[in-house]
């Protein structure tokens, strides 16, 4: 048995949401290493140092030209190349264009329907045309919540045996060393971590950092997204520019020194396929507060504090109760490691290879 993977996602340098998704699976993919099963990752560049390396039923296949490559390159080789897959998993919105092989595909969301308005013009049609091809011609869709399910089921009418939700994992101590970290923060903060875009709520999560009565710093970690002028300008906005620190990406192995010195996590996003961080902050001893809707109760289950995101003033309590309150920090850190415990990259990939294995033996 062959199975053709899309590993575009995963063989990049900055490795966030999709991307981090698609390279942990892959990882797993590789160590679980099943009898009678071959795995070929399809690549437009050859494949990144860190990526697992070729051997026997683990290879590579390198194809283009790089341009239209899912619409082009890839159909082109799925019909015409040899030893043609069984079956091929695409770990984003995007199956290949009118493909010979069953095909399954991830929908990490539908933020896109949700709030059209936040994504650029171009994105927002790619993403609602050819996610709904790659939905109503795929044989799996994979999620990562019960909420992005039903979203899936509602919006595109698919069959509910269909949509399947393999919840994400959470990377291990060893993966994630704070040796050798470089970033220091001087004083009490509060620490974000996300892409910089609108639907991660951040302008309002700065107006209600300007509330708080402590004199506290709150450290906003994540690359430039989309539309994100108005949460740069924010912190002048509300008169905050000196307390509100932008420290762009940062690199895994510095992310568990900010966990743990941090007063608390905070995620106040509109809305959430699932959310990591939320597990991140919890598996390094971090009180979590984020938002009650989509997904993200599903990550933070009865380890987290909640709040309602379109509440300025309902944020800020919250963010207050969290400094003030040590003892609620300290239950929070307590329910947050069991809560991880749930867990795994292990586990999401055994569920994804089941289904995949189900479908090429169809």
């Amino acid at each position: 048995m062959v199975i053709g993977i899309d590993g575009n996602e995963a063989n990049i340098e900055r490795k966030v949401g999709i991307g981090e998704y698609a390279f942990e699976l892959l990882r797993q993919f590789e160590k679980l290493s099943p009898k009678n099963v071959q795995f070929r990752i399809y690549l437009k560049n050859k494949p990144r140092p860190e990526m697992p390396k070729e051997r026997e039923g683990w290879k590579y296949r390198v194809i283009g030209p790089k341009k239209f490559w899912t619409q082009f390159a890839l159909p082109f080789d799925l019909y015409f190349g040899k030893n043609r897959p069984n079956v091929f998993f695409t770990p984003t919105h995007y199956a290949p264009r009118f493909s010979p092989v069953p095909t399954a595909v991830s929908v990490m969301d539908l933020s896109y329907i949700h709030f059209p308005s936040l994504f650029k013009a171009s994105d927002l049609y790619q993403l609602k045309n050819w996610t709904a091809y790659s939905v109503k011609n795929a044989k799996a869709i994979f999620t990562i919540s019960q909420a992005s399910k039903d979203d899936i089921i509602k919006t595109y009418k698919t069959k509910e045996n269909k949509v399947i939700v393999t919840y994400p994992g959470i990377k291990k101590l060893s993966d994630m060393s704070e040796a050798n970290s470089e970033i220091k923060i001087d004083g009490e903060y509060i620490l974000f971590v996300g892409t910089l875009q609108p639907r991660k709520n951040i302008v309002r999560l700065i107006e209600a950092f300007s509330k708080l009565k402590k004199e506290v710093s709150l450290l906003i970690v994540g690359k430039k997204g989309w539309l994100y002028n108005d949460i740069l300008e924010a912190p002048k906005k509300f008169n905050v520019e000196k307390r509100v620190k932008f420290l762009d990406f940062v690199e895994n192995e510095d992310l568990p020194s900010l966990y743990k010195k941090a007063l608390c996590f905070v995620l106040p996003s509109l809305y959430e396929g699932f959310g990591l961080p939320v597990l991140e902050a919890m598996r390094y001893g971090c009180p979590v507060v984020i938002s009650n809707i989509s997904s993200l109760p599903e990550a933070g289950g009865d380890a987290a504090l909640y709040v309602d995101p379109l509440n300025v003033d309902d944020i800020a309590k919250k963010l207050e109760s969290i400094i003030d309150d040590e003892d609620l920090r300290k239950n929070l850190i307590k329910k947050g490691y069991e809560q991880v415990k749930k867990f795994s990259w292990e586990k999401t990939a055994k569920e994804t290879l089941s289904v995949l294995t189900k479908i090429a033996n169809e």
